[in-house]
């Protein structure tokens, strides 16, 4: 299998879909990644914090563009093979 443009384009939807689902109350917080994780005002972020940020960003930006882009991804696959 060679490297192509489409097999990174599956990887990077693969990855952000795992990161998706992550669901807070039910695997973040097992391993201390939870809500509960208050930062104070003026402190400089952790890259603990930051990659709870992360995670809520993409999944609240990336939600519906997701969806599109899992059907385009299904379609192409049933078609090409």
């Amino acid at each position: 299998m060679a490297f192509t443009l489409w097999s990174l384009f599956e990887a990077t939807l693969l990855c952000l879909n795992a990161v998706c689902v992550l669901h807070e109350q039910r695997f973040l917080s097992k391993i201390g990644w939870g809500a509960n994780q208050i930062q104070g005002f003026g402190e400089q972020p952790t890259v603990k914090s930051q990659i709870l940020n992360l995670i809520r960003s993409i999944r609240t930006v990336m939600r519906i563009p997701l969806i599109f882009l899992n059907i385009m991804t299904i379609v192409v696959k049933l078609i090409l093979g």
